[in-house]
């Protein structure tokens, strides 16, 4: 199967956050692009995930430690991790 990420639409999934969403039998990726300030609320997953910052700051507070993660960077979230986050500049990520 192919998909090409510009056919797909974004969704604002929570204000100031936009995403485009690839579901598969044992996979989800997520491609964000977050507005400068927005926050990601308090969540957690059933899976672990893996961040990818492409481009801009992101203030991340995973097991209640909060770091800033710049372009270049990559960061395993462990399954069930409660973690937020907010925005620092615009930021683009990808998320699998």
């Amino acid at each position: 199967m192919q998909i090409q990420l510009s056919s797909i639409k974004s969704k604002e999934i929570i204000p100031g956050c936009h995403a485009k969403l690839i579901h598969t039998q044992n996979m989800s990726f997520a491609f964000w692009n977050i507005e400068k300030g927005a926050v990601i609320p308090v969540h957690h997953h059933m899976n672990e995930q893996v961040m990818q910052v492409i481009e801009g700051e992101f203030e991340l507070t995973l097991k209640k430690v909060t770091k800033i993660y710049k372009s270049g960077s990559l960061v395993i979230i462990p399954p069930h991790a409660p973690h937020c986050g907010k925005a620092i500049t615009q930021y683009i990520t990808r998320r699998l």
